[in-house]
């Protein structure tokens, strides 16, 4: 940790502004280390768990360094999946809400169509997965010429996931002069190759892997017969009685069965795996976030970058396949300074692979004996009273910060030859309204999309409907989304 606040950085007081309505104080370790280097524009390679802050520490100085007044995009941030994609851009629109940066994700499972048309807009930062990123580079939809910053956050994942080669050919098509951070939480010898044939004298920050020997998280195991996972699962959900929870599978079959078990004994619980539809994916992220249930059964898809303050346990229902997902998976608790519990079933033919994941995070995961009929019986009540009480809805990090802006929509786009300047101009003249209380504006083909920042959305609103722009009258009224 440091004492120096983000005021203290060479960033904008448009950038402090929204860190300040986000509630981010004092830097992480990460990003006291990150931030300073990278508004120098060196090329940074940063090894770091996941849950150390990491995002703000590229998302701040990329909003920083990134012109407004350029319209294509200018950084690139890579990640391995769709959910991070969207994360990373959403707390990159946050932290550059008041400097009106506009972000785009770009991923699969989702119309092509809507993201050329998205890219055409004002885009100052694209984030996205390497698969989708890769296929608008070779239609052509993807700008290239400005694009000053590259960002590979995940590059472990990317490895593990097959992206490497798409990542490569991706670096290839970029201009050469230009700014690349590596983000990883271990640096295989294929990513260290990467670093060096592709990075410019690259500096190397290395945090120490709290998320492993951390004392926030206390790491069990239970030996298991597989046949009696879902009755042990019920005791320990009985005894621990978690706020909130993920219980890793290692298949969708797997998480589909353990997720219509726990249903049918009212668990507010829901799921989460690769085999579902994108949108069904966000939406279930979105209501644990919020605390709508307190038990999420996924797959890995769930395991990486996804942050979620306060989730206290973390079951790991089946092994993971890959000793590296232990390491994701646990990350998921004893974020942000908080406590949290890891607690592993493994059956007696799985002892070689337990063996083979303490090597690897280079402790024994200490065992434990399963709950008795006692004691689960002894914390049934407490238990019961938690599963009928209603959840408390948790606020958006960015409720604050979206709290004074008001979304306008108007019915008029670039068919009638309105530009994002003709907005600026029109609504900064109304009497009490400046230029620094406009925010985003999206202009498509028939409509536009205008943030109007500080409070001032039912004035302008009011205002708007009898004033011209560019000589026409548009219909105006707060938009839905």
């Amino acid at each position: 940790m440091t004492n120096r606040g983000f005021k203290d950085y060479k960033i904008s007081v448009d950038i402090v502004r929204a860190l300040d309505s986000l509630n981010y104080e004092i830097p992480t370790e990460v990003q006291a280390k990150v931030i300073p280097i990278a508004l120098e524009m060196k090329d940074l390679i940063v090894k770091s768990q996941t849950g150390s802050g990491k995002t703000a520490s590229f998302g701040i100085p990329i909003c920083e360094m990134v012109e407004w007044e350029e319209n294509k995009p200018q950084a690139l941030i890579l990640t391995p999946t769709r959910e991070l994609a969207a994360q990373v851009k959403e707390d990159i629109t946050n932290i550059g809400r008041f400097k009106r940066i506009n972000a785009t994700a770009l991923y699969g499972k989702q119309p092509f169509a809507r993201q050329k048309l998205e890219l055409k807009q004002k885009t100052h930062i694209v984030v996205g997965t390497p698969g989708r990123v890769l296929d608008h580079i070779q239609k052509g939809t993807l700008p290239l010429e400005h694009l000053h910053y590259l960002i590979i956050d995940e590059a472990d994942e990317m490895l593990n996931m097959g992206f490497i080669d798409q990542v490569e050919a991706i670096i290839q098509e970029l201009p050469t002069n230009r700014v690349t951070m590596l983000f990883s939480a271990t640096l295989p010898e294929d990513i260290e190759t990467l670093c060096q044939k592709y990075m410019n004298n690259p500096l190397e920050i290395e945090m120490k892997a709290s998320g492993l020997t951390t004392d926030k998280i206390e790491h069990s195991l239970l030996e298991v017969r597989e046949e009696d996972k879902f009755s042990l699962l019920k005791d320990i959900t009985i005894v621990e009685n978690p706020d909130s929870c993920i219980i890793f599978c290692r298949t969708q079959e797997q998480v589909n069965h353990v997720f219509n078990q726990l249903d049918r004994l009212n668990y507010p619980c829901d799921k989460i795996h690769g085999g579902m539809v994108q949108e069904d994916r966000f939406d279930v992220m979105n209501d644990f976030k919020r605390g709508r249930f307190r038990y999420l059964v996924a797959t890995d898809v769930a395991a990486r970058g996804i942050d979620i303050e306060n989730i206290t346990h973390v079951l790991n229902y089946d092994l993971p396949l890959e000793k590296e997902s232990y390491v994701h998976r646990t990350g998921r608790t004893g974020r942000a300074g908080h406590t949290g519990k890891a607690i592993t079933f493994s059956t007696p033919n799985e002892r070689r692979r337990v063996a083979e994941i303490e090597e690897y995070i280079g402790f024994e995961i200490p065992k434990s004996n399963v709950p008795s009929k006692v004691e689960v019986a002894r914390r049934k009540a407490a238990f019961e009273e938690k599963m009928d009480a209603r959840p408390a809805i948790k606020k958006e990090k960015s409720a604050q910060l979206n709290k004074d802006i008001m979304k306008l929509y108007f019915n008029g786009g670039k068919k009638k030859k309105i530009r994002a300047v003709d907005f600026v101009g029109t609504i900064a003249k109304i009497s009490g309204v400046t230029a620094d209380d406009i925010g985003i504006i999206t202009i498509q083909e028939n409509v536009s999309y205008v943030d109007i920042l500080n409070g001032k959305g039912p004035l302008v609103l009011q205002e708007m409907k009898q004033t011209t722009i560019k000589g026409k009258v548009l219909k105006v009224h707060k938009a839905n989304r």
